[in-house]
């Protein structure tokens, strides 16, 4: 294997034309620099040098690995440059954890809005259940978790957690269109207990918004992805909660606004406390709320 180093003294010798100067240039002495061309010539095999007396020259094979020694210098330049530009928190990778939606309505611009106008922070998107993701971000698998909670006001936070408030939305019911109720203004939803529900999986807290709505529903099936859930509820195996800009439109199902008091879903981006302050991540949080303006709010 070649030693780079070597084809540095080599491009000192083709830049300065006698092995004294190409030693004054790397601050060797002129017999280090002899010793490490006749190990460059070992290493590759080739004669890369003429001698006669004290003059020395490069022979052909010597100017062909010197088109190669600048392109390795050039690339050892520019993987100094970029890690100089990491180290200054202006380029690398962010990994980001999100529930579907939330990906729609605010990772995805926020994506747009990085590559426009940071095209060196690379943002890593993986789905995730919003309870699933907070583990993620704890266990330092990613950076960014897009999260949520239901609860009127937010308790206190997990003292490794900074949370960043996106938007909110309410819960509407999802019926089938032939259902007695499809053309109301709005569904109470305790009045739905005798219906057959489907439900996010026990640990969603969506299901623990319908148990505490609904505290006699019937559920039949199960699912995290509201977009199967939305599609049973068509095919008419049951009626379904699910948050405003989770509900993807099919035919065969509405969604009517609950009445009275409704739950939210507050959507938030967390990062682990102290990270925040990151120059990468304060950039994709920025643009996380910037893009906040395309969710739908109550």
């Amino acid at each position: 294997m070649i030693d780079p180093r070597r084809l540095r003294v080599l491009r000192a010798l083709a830049d300065h034309g006698t092995v004294t100067a190409a030693g004054r240039a790397l601050h060797l002495t002129a017999s280090a620099v002899s010793q490490q061309l006749a190990a460059l010539e070992a290493e590759t095999g080739q004669q890369l040098l003429r001698r006669k007396g004290r003059r020395v020259w490069l022979t052909p094979a010597g100017e062909l690995l010197v088109v190669h020694a600048n392109a390795v210098a050039a690339e050892l330049e520019r993987a100094e440059a970029t890690l100089a530009s990491f180290a200054a928190g202006v380029r690398g990778p962010v990994r980001l954890a999100s529930f579907a939606s939330a990906i729609t309505q605010v990772v995805a611009p926020a994506v747009a809005e990085l590559r426009a106008n940071a095209p060196d922070v690379t943002l890593l998107v993986q789905d995730a259940e919003g309870h699933a993701s907070v583990p993620l971000l704890l266990d330092g698998e990613i950076d960014v978790a897009i999260t949520e909670e239901y609860r009127p006001a937010p308790q206190t936070d997990d003292r490794r957690l900074k949370r960043f408030p996106l938007y909110a939305e309410p819960f509407d019911v999802v019926l089938p269109e032939d259902h007695r109720l499809a053309d109301e203004s709005e569904v109470d939803v305790s009045a739905l207990g005798g219906e057959d529900w489907i439900a996010p999986l026990p640990g969603n807290p969506c299901r623990d918004v319908l148990l505490l709505a609904c505290s006699d529903a019937r559920i039949r099936h199960t699912s995290d992805d509201f977009s199967a859930v939305v599609a049973l509820v068509a095919a008419g195996a049951g009626v379904a909660l699910v948050p405003r800009n989770a509900f993807t439109r099919t035919p065969g199902a509405v969604a009517v606004p609950v009445k009275g008091n409704q739950s939210l879903r507050r959507v938030f981006a967390a990062v682990r406390k102290g990270s925040e302050d990151h120059p990468l991540i304060r950039l994709v949080l920025a643009a996380l709320v910037r893009g906040q303006g395309v969710a739908t709010t109550p």
